[in-house]
């Protein structure tokens, strides 16, 4: 069954919900690559929780002029109000108090957040309108979800990527130096406040689907993945939207063959698969990349420690490096050095004889903090300059 959601088999609705969540994913993993980059991951948590206010107050208002209360639309408008209402006094708070950001965006997520509620409690008893289900908003969820909703979901999703990818390139520029894109004309404030507009309007869409409290994570959690496949910033913006949205689109198939199981928590739990992936496999940053790394150093630290004892007539005691040595064929199984081991610790002595010359010859001293204990001399000095050294050295000695 789920082979049957993944290619789009479970009916039309089942189709335009997925399409629509990776719609949503896409835009939201993008819009979330530049707040991530932009270190304001935590403003987004705001946006989210003051829509609820906002989405009980657009209901209200549709019960009042006499409708059932349940338009996605009307819905949208409202979170929408109320998410920039509490954006606004967040930055109120941030600019004219001595608060910092961190603890105005607490303040105003946790009192919108409780007033949402009282709201949607007060609903909850109105005997008008068609309040069930309201509470869904809270995580997510696709059943009962008409075509309209979806079209609707995806349309917001397609025109918030247009505008980020549009404003990519301000945006990046602000992130990264903000002193230099005011040098450049750009308005610093005005381009923050473009961004938390996108990521409104993110938030806003993806009410239905993911639900106010984890659409965060759907922000997040992408662009935090795709810091660890790449270090250039347009590609973290283009991995974070392919992962985001096939996390949409995966999370919202999973839930299709499960409907008893709320969306937004399968979509944000595919998008955190997604995370740990990169974690354990990317490979410049990943787990394992760092073992590996972490490995190699100390084979390399192991090998030039056993050699140089070599060369110095020393016993090897260490597990590791007589191991080492054995394997590569330097050392004999009674601790003697082969031939080839004798010549490799010969070259190994050579070199930290010309690194410890290098430190007490004065026109070239000041490479010598280049010296990190395994680098080669060759590496760092041209053939004259080591010829150089080589005749302030005495005779090269050999391993006995």
């Amino acid at each position: 069954m789920l082979i049957d959601a993944l290619t789009l088999q479970l009916g039309y609705n089942a189709t335009l919900v997925a399409l629509g969540a990776a719609a949503l994913g896409l835009a939201a993993g993008t819009v979330g690559a530049f707040l991530f980059l932009r270190q304001r991951a935590l403003v987004s948590d705001a946006i989210s929780h003051s829509t609820l206010p906002g989405l009980a107050c657009a209901f209200l208002l549709m019960v009042a002029f006499g409708g059932e209360g349940r338009n996605l639309a009307g819905l949208m408008a409202g979170s929408a109000v109320s998410a920039w209402l509490g954006l606004w006094l967040t930055a109120w708070l941030t600019r004219r108090t001595r608060l910092s950001e961190d603890a105005a965006i607490g303040a105003v997520l946790s009192v919108f957040f409780g007033l949402g509620v009282v709201l949607l409690t007060v609903i909850q008893t109105m005997s008008a309108g068609r309040q069930a289900g309201l509470e869904s908003f809270l995580l997510g969820s696709t059943a009962g979800m008409l075509q309209s909703d979806a079209l609707l979901i995806a349309a917001g999703g397609a025109l918030t990527l247009t505008a980020t990818l549009l404003l990519r390139r301000p945006l990046l520029m602000i992130a990264f130096d903000e002193g230099y894109a005011a040098q450049r004309g750009l308005s610093v404030h005005a381009f923050d406040m473009a961004l938390m507009t996108l990521v409104m309007a993110v938030t806003v869409t993806g009410l239905k689907i993911v639900g106010l409290i984890l659409i965060v994570a759907l922000l997040i959690i992408p662009p935090v993945a795709a810091r660890f496949w790449t270090d250039r910033a347009e590609r973290v913006a283009l991995l974070a939207g392919v992962l985001g949205g096939a996390a949409g689109y995966a999370g919202a198939a999973i839930s299709a063959t499960a409907p008893q199981l709320p969306t937004g928590p399968i979509i944000v739990l595919t998008a955190f698969a997604f995370f740990t992936l990169s974690l354990i496999a990317a490979p410049g940053r990943g787990v394992m990349a760092s073992l590996l790394r972490h490995r190699r150093l100390q084979h390399r630290v192991h090998l030039r420690q056993g050699l140089l004892a070599l060369a110095h007539g020393q016993p090897v005691y260490e597990d590791l490096t007589r191991r080492m040595l054995r394997a590569r064929g330097l050392l004999r199984a009674d601790g003697v050095p082969t031939a080839k081991g004798r010549a490799r610790a010969a070259e190994e002595a050579l070199d930290e004889a010309r690194w410890q010359e290098l430190r007490r010859a004065p026109q070239l001293s000041e490479l010598a903090a280049r010296d990190d204990g395994l680098t080669r001399i060759e590496d760092i000095l041209t053939r004259d300059q080591i010829a150089a050294i080589d005749a302030r050295l005495g005779p090269r000695g050999a391993v006995a």
